[in-house]
């Protein structure tokens, strides 16, 4: 079942909407569960919800998985220039925006400091790190391998999917360089052939596997997935979801 609600967003001094995913029984249980933290929440369980008119299908398949877990959408903010800034970790040039000061350092201090805790005191949880994930896609996925990279001692796992890397490679090595992982450390890194130029989807590709390679010699598990076919939407992406679900969670 999902539920939404608004949790005040310090960092910008508003609401942001939250749409959780409860396991059906779980008011008739008092097991806990994992938690998994997903950028871009509106896009997750509804077409209706989503932005472009179709969802991830994440209901679906939790439905009919054999594992129970709390899912935390966390909805992105309505205007798109917002979003960006809030889910870039650092200072970049991008070719579509421009100059970015990034403040996805300050969302993920609000999560980790204000909604994970709330989260974990409203609703049966295990709290542990090895019992917390984050995942998400486009800009979500440039925030998750930052938030697993530097907030290593809360989430252990990420799900970095079709990810907005490319302004962000200096600043992704100067992370992984300076950083120290735990060895259970798991990542999941993917890319569609069709997401956009040959020669850009080469590009993406380059870069991915070269933190991948980065990471792996500081200690972390990888996963690397390549959709062919795979476009950046969330048709596509919706294909992933049992893939990256079975290599963070065995």
């Amino acid at each position: 079942m999902v539920t939404k609600f608004e949790r005040y967003f310090s960092p910008a001094g508003e609401n942001r909407g939250i749409h959780l995913y409860l396991p059906d029984d779980y008011n008739n249980s008092q097991e806990r569960y994992p938690v998994i933290y997903m950028f871009d929440g509106h896009n997750l369980y509804f077409d209706s919800d989503a932005t472009f008119g179709k969802c991830l299908g994440m209901k679906d398949f939790l439905d009919r998985w054999g594992k129970k877990f709390i899912v935390v959408g966390i909805a992105c903010a309505a205007d798109d220039i917002q979003r960006v800034h809030e889910y870039c970790p650092y200072h970049i040039q991008s070719r579509i925006y421009g100059d970015l000061w990034g403040r996805g350092g300050a969302t993920m201090d609000w999560v980790v400091q204000e909604l994970k805790p709330w989260i974990d005191a409203n609703y049966r949880t295990w709290p542990h790190r090895e019992a917390t994930a984050i995942a998400g896609y486009s800009m979500g996925g440039m925030m998750s391998l930052f938030t697993v990279l530097r907030y290593n001692h809360i989430f252990s796992k990420a799900a970095v999917i079709s990810p907005a890397l490319l302004p962000a490679m200096e600043d992704f090595k100067r992370e992984i360089g300076n950083g120290s992982f735990s060895p259970d450390t798991r990542v999941f890194f993917s890319w569609g052939t069709a997401e956009d130029s040959p020669e850009g989807v080469w590009h993406l590709e380059q870069s991915i596997r070269h933190l991948e390679y980065l990471v792996q010699q500081k200690g972390v598990q990888t996963y690397l997935f390549r959709q062919e076919g795979g476009v950046h939407n969330e048709s596509s992406w919706e294909y992933q979801l049992p893939v990256w679900m079975d290599y963070l969670w065995t």
